[in-house]
């Protein structure tokens, strides 16, 4: 059952989870810390690993204390196999059981997996072509719908994205304006 999105004002999610680092995250540790924490589809997610390569190719315009927690709905070992050699330079980890996709609100909706399939098709050729083919034929999975939630350093959410579709994210420049204080 999906709980209720996130709205401004909320407190943040408690999430302890474990990452390809071999760290846990813990949510309650960041407080006096900005958190960019998105929820992405599965580990071989097309779009998912586009947006982290954007991300990373941008990596140098965060400030050095920038906090970005992808969550996955993955198991552990298979996301570390598949993200562990890339260097992503932020905190990714699984949620195996899918609870915090759940309790956050995050939402599935296999028609706008489809429609924001046919409005990217360059995103999905260069996926492609970078080798990120959707290695689950599994509905449910596909059919997840991205968030971004920017978390302030009191705790409270100041902004929950919900994407319309798979590629709809906040746009990077908000989340490096975000991550510099503004």
């Amino acid at each position: 059952m999906v709980m209720p999105k996130l709205n401004i004002g909320d407190q943040a999610p408690d999430i302890s989870l474990p990452a390809i680092d071999g760290s846990t995250f813990e949510m309650s540790s960041m407080k006096g810390r900005r958190v960019i924490l998105t929820f992405f589809r599965f580990s071989s997610c097309p779009f998912c690993n586009i947006r982290i390569d954007r991300i990373i190719k941008r990596w140098g315009e965060f400030p050095d204390d920038t906090v970005i927690v992808g969550v996955f709905d993955a198991q552990i070992d298979e996301l570390s196999m598949r993200m562990g050699k890339r260097g992503v330079p932020f905190t990714i980890v699984a949620d195996e059981t899918y609870r915090h996709f759940n309790e956050n609100g995050v939402e599935k909706s296999y028609a706008r997996f489809m429609w924001g399939a046919m409005r990217s098709p360059i995103t999905m050729i260069l996926a492609t072509l970078k080798g990120y083919i959707p290695m689950t034929m599994s509905i449910s999975k596909m059919s997840t719908l991205p968030a971004d939630i920017l978390i302030d350093e009191e705790g409270k959410v100041v902004d929950a994205h919900y994407c319309k579709d798979t590629v709809d994210h906040l746009p990077i420049d908000r989340l490096i304006s975000f991550a510099s204080g503004d």
